[in-house]
């Protein structure tokens, strides 16, 4: 018996014990799906034709294999995939099968759940041995975009029946193919559609498990113009990629050689011949966005604008000092809204750039496209600890911006509220890296407006563990100390896209105009080369 139908077999046995479990039933995967429980999409067939390299990269985790044994079984698989979709993956392709790859469907859903709200995220491919709808069901609901579909191990009838069934779930599976007879009947199963398909040709004989990389150019010629060919297995560096760009291929999986590379980033720019870290390409940094908070009038907040201030903020926490009636919040929000930076640029211009054709850090695209305005500063209202209600009625009533939670709310309230949504948040605190619901986090040192200087150390700590992390400072900050305090955070102080001041701009607890000007000054020159 090959190592194939040892796999095949042993995955039949575990697949038939696992339908057997409550909540692991079809019935029970059927029922969640019916529920929309199964997270978005993107097409696999647009997205692998989008790369920033000559060929689009199929980046795969993959712990073990049959034929090399362990490669990695330390590898976390939502850190690789991020990193893989940060360097221009088109796809990330997931390894499930647990006794020879050493996969599970639990790395599948951690990584789609490390790419959530990624801008231009990567496909998710699983990679498993799949011989029946259960496994696609179970793929779709824990974030697939497609699934491989074997030829070798299908017969016709079936590969066509789970074909088709990929298809009702809006996935367009990879269909692998060794030999030009796979070949024919993978082009047929595409000619079932309107959709062109996607082709895998594996360089690797399932049966003897011997790579010949000649393998994808002798079977070229029979692709259809209109399918997307891709070449699976043995890439170990630049010299098997040439080969297939100048003849067609329009992807590559590169698993191995990959899992090796200690620096991925740089081992994807010289295997594809790219830039190193495809979708981050940081450009000249602009300055830091600066938010002036506990603004009381609309004098303070036209000050503010006019200083270079891109964020004014207005407490509307009832019963605090600094809380400003509705009748003033009016005042403040015409005189934000009608008042032009002085010196308005073309558009966002937080530091770097997005491709379409690459993945970006989420924080940095809503840094660039939700935090700031070409033309005008954005209008910020403060709550702490009141109603969701309260809430929506204030920033319907005051127009404002963006929201800022500054106590106990649950970090998914942002995704109720209508605008961006910054949440204040102690470092250390968990939530605070969650991507997809606030804009930001906000580091303060307390509850606002105290005083009491943020603890960098503690920063620092957070931005070590997460480097896409990005985040506003708050706490403590004045004129005199917010390039000091932005400097002790060393090489991490670029994570930092905005300060945020309140009482370090105040006299005897009053906004001092000139105290706005002078800080907005200092926040800005630190990025500014003054």
């Amino acid at each position: 018996m090959s190592i194939l139908d040892q796999i095949y077999e042993h995955r039949k046995s575990a697949v038939a014990a696992q339908k057997q479990v409550p909540s692991q039933r079809p019935t029970d995967f059927q029922k969640a799906y019916e529920l929309s429980l199964a997270p978005p999409l993107v097409s696999f067939v647009e997205r692998v034709r989008q790369s920033p390299f000559k060929l689009s990269l199929m980046a795969e985790i993959k712990r073990a294999s049959p034929s090399k044994g362990v490669i990695s079984l330390d590898t976390c698989a939502p850190a690789q995939a991020r990193d893989y979709a940060l360097a221009g993956a088109s796809v990330i392709s997931v390894l499930t099968e647990p006794e020879w790859f050493k996969g599970s469907i639990e790395d599948l859903r951690s990584v789609r759940q490390a790419l959530i709200c990624l801008p231009h995220r990567p496909a998710v491919l699983r990679k498993d041995f799949v011989f029946e709808e259960y496994q696609i069901l179970e793929a779709r609901l824990a974030g697939a975009d497609t699934v491989l579909l074997i030829v070798k191990m299908l017969p016709v009838e079936t590969l066509t029946r789970l074909y088709k069934y990929s298809q009702t779930l809006k996935m367009e599976p990879l269909v692998e193919v060794h030999t030009i007879e796979e070949m024919d009947t993978a082009v047929r199963l595409g000619e079932l559609t309107q959709v062109a398909s996607v082709i895998g040709v594996n360089n690797r004989d399932l049966t003897s498990f011997e790579v010949d990389k000649e393998t994808t150019n002798r079977l070229m010629q029979l692709v259809p113009k209109n399918t997307t060919l891709c070449a699976l297995s043995g890439i170990t560096g630049p010299q098997d990629i040439t080969p297939y760009a100048e003849k067609g291929v329009g992807a590559v999986l590169v698993g191995e050689a990959l899992m090796r590379a200690e620096n991925k980033a740089k081992f994807v720019a010289e295997l594809l011949g790219g830039d190193e870290g495809a979708a981050e390409k940081p450009g000249i940094q602009s300055p830091l966005l600066v938010k002036i908070c506990g603004t009381r009038s609309a004098e303070a907040a036209t000050k503010a604008i006019e200083s270079g201030a891109d964020l004014v903020g207005m407490i509307l926490v009832t019963g605090t000092k600094r809380c400003v009636s509705t009748e003033i919040g009016l005042q403040i929000s015409k005189a934000v809204h009608d008042t032009s930076k002085p010196q308005p640029s073309s558009g966002p211009s937080a530091s770097g750039t997005e491709s379409e054709e690459t993945a970006s850090s989420f924080f940095k695209h809503t840094a660039i496209h939700h935090l700031q305005h070409p033309k005008r500063a954005l209008l910020v209202g403060v709550f702490r600890n009141q109603s969701l209600d309260y809430i929506l009625q204030q920033q319907r009533l005051l127009n404002l911006d963006l929201v800022q939670l500054h106590g106990s709310e649950p970090v998914e309230w942002a995704s109720l509220i209508p605008c961006p949504v910054i949440h204040s948040f102690n470092p250390g605190e968990p939530e605070l890296g969650t991507r997809g619901y606030h804009a930001i986090p906000l580091l303060d040192s307390g509850a606002g407006g105290t005083g009491q200087k943020i603890a960098t150390k503690k920063v620092l700590e957070e931005l070590e563990k997460d480097g896409e992390l990005s985040v506003m400072l708050a706490g403590g900050l004045n004129s005199d100390n917010v390039i000091e305090v932005v400097g002790e955070l060393g090489d991490l102080k670029s994570q930092v896209v905005g300060v945020d001041v309140s009482s370090g701009v105040e006299t005897d607890g009053k906004q001092d105009l000139k105290k706005i000007e002078k800080f907005v000054a200092a926040a800005k020159s630190i990025r500014s080369g003054l």
